[in-house]
């Protein structure tokens, strides 16, 4: 059944399917070459009218992100290539240099604003920070992957610093400056550390708790520690590589 829908109202709805679409897209849900599915199908899955879907449409065109095709449907181009001077960040690795390297930048980007959110966030962006790490624990208590729930946590607090820069910046570099998502694509999907979503959990909880209590300069300590934590993980795994190299070529 579809939604009722107000004139005023088309544009947001519009842009709800464009961004999920998109999002799928980037995401690799949709490749380059595949077929999105039918207008009646689009219809069904969001509830919205043929002109929303079709505004939605319109406008992935537009980003170049997908083609009509006479008689035939419309399909994938792909995403946009992603900006030469992001590659830092997106391209893969096995070096463990690179991503202490990626985390001390994050560090001075995120302390700020982990300090700003909890200056300016409003109720509702309090809310969606405490969301996800609700979101986290339960995915913890599922056995289930918390990769996306981490990258969204860093999200909403960017979000929260109410500069649209910030979260600019979280949504260029994408999923992969969560170091394990990065490092797991060149190690056939192997974490070569021990799991620790119980220890990023709490860090992300004593975060969360200094920007709710409105606290900037303890949300800026929270999440250097959370960041810096990262590093001597990281750096701990360096150097064990280095003694096993040492030992094998000994």
């Amino acid at each position: 059944m579809q939604r009722a829908e107000r004139p005023t109202s088309r544009r947001s709805f519009a842009s709800q399917v464009a961004e999920a679409l998109r999002e799928q897209i980037e995401a690799g849900f949709y490749a380059p070459g595949d077929k999105l599915p039918t207008e009646p199908a689009l219809i069904d899955r969001f509830g919205f009218s043929r002109t929303v879907i079709r505004e939605a449409i319109a406008a992935l065109r537009a980003d170049g992100l997908v083609e009509s095709r006479q008689g035939a449907g419309v399909f994938v181009i792909g995403p946009k290539p992603t900006d030469e001077g992001l590659k830092l960040f997106t391209d893969e690795t096995d070096k463990i240099s690179d991503i202490i390297e990626e985390l001390e930048l994050r560090i001075g980007i995120e302390v700020e604003a982990a300090g700003l959110a909890a200056a300016r966030s409003s109720p509702a962006q309090e809310a969606e920070i405490q969301a996800q790490v609700d979101k986290f624990a339960d995915l913890i208590a599922e056995g289930k992957p918390t990769d996306e729930a981490d990258f969204q946590f860093h999200m909403a607090i960017a979000a929260a610093t109410n500069n649209a820069r910030f979260k600019a910046f979280l949504e260029h570099v994408g999923r992969r400056m969560i170091p394990r998502v990065k490092f797991k694509t060149v190690m056939g999907g192997v974490d070569p550390l021990p799991s620790r979503d119980q220890p990023i959990l709490e860090e992300h909880r004593e975060i969360a708790e200094a920007i709710l209590a409105r606290d900037p300069e303890k949300a800026r300590e929270a999440m250097r520690r959370h960041l810096v934590t990262g590093i001597k993980r990281y750096r701990a795994l360096m150097i064990r590589r280095s003694v096993e190299d040492r030992e094998k070529s000994g």
